[in-house]
């Protein structure tokens, strides 16, 4: 997937934007995302808290994003974004999980990777730009817990699933500066789950050069069967694109 996703903004990076500048807009970025990660996953009746007990910590978080705007006016713009977050770390289980017992030195991962569609259209567009939408977000994570006295028992608890949300975004230019402050963020809440994604940032454009920092916070309460995950991450972001 991630193969699929840097071919992707390598091949929206390669149009000509003097051909295209009169008929649609193109954008690419690469994000760093600093994130921490708070909350707890479940098999059934057993929980166990990913920060306390398992001692969980950012390894490699990758965000590419992709859009595609046009001026039909009937036909909504395209935003496509990839995220990838690993977690891993070394804990003691302060409660039995799914065969593993309290007390048991565990070392564990967090596999976390997702793919929006976003369909949308600019409701305003000059100093205030406000976007609206629908978002498709391709859900894939899985958790394992390893005793690491007895490397044969292994627990796995693993989400998949496919969930529209509703998307909003807005943005402030600052005139005669090439700076502008915004939000945007996707979210949906039904049946007890509820999935969260939202940022705040400040922006500079310089050119086609597109310089981004802010704060992304990302909650997770779903159920998937028996197994659940409910956690929330947040950090610190930067991001560097270009914008035709």
């Amino acid at each position: 997937m991630r193969k699929f996703a840097f071919a992707l903004l390598g091949g929206m990076t390669c149009f000509s934007s003097a051909a295209l500048a009169d008929v649609v807009g193109l954008g690419a970025n690469v994000s760093y995302w600093d994130s921490d990660l708070t909350g707890t996953a479940s098999q059934g009746n057993d929980t166990v808290d990913v920060d306390d007990d398992l001692n969980l910590d950012s390894d490699d978080n990758v965000n590419l994003t992709a859009i595609l705007e046009h001026p039909v006016p009937l036909l909504p713009n395209v935003r496509l974004n990839y995220t990838s977050i690993e977690q891993s770390g070394r804990g003691r289980l302060s409660t039995n999980y799914n065969g593993i017992i309290v007390g048991s030195e565990v070392r564990s991962e967090l596999d976390l990777d997702q793919v929006d569609l976003t369909l949308y259209y600019e409701l305003l567009d000059n100093w205030v730009n406000l976007d609206g939408g629908l978002t498709v977000r391709n859900l894939d994570g899985k958790l394992t817990v390893r005793d690491t006295t007895n490397t044969a028992n292994v627990s796995e608890t693993e989400v998949d699933a496919v969930i529209p949300m509703l998307y909003a975004a807005a943005r402030f230019d600052l005139p005669l500066t090439g700076l502008s402050v915004g939000v945007e963020g996707s979210g949906i809440a039904y049946g007890g789950d509820s999935i969260l994604d939202g940022s705040a940032y400040g922006q500079y454009d310089l050119s086609v050069l597109r310089l981004r920092a802010g704060y992304r916070e990302y909650s997770i309460d779903y159920e998937d069967g028996d197994d659940a995950l409910d956690v929330e991450i947040g950090g610190p972001f930067i991001s560097a694109g270009l914008d035709f």
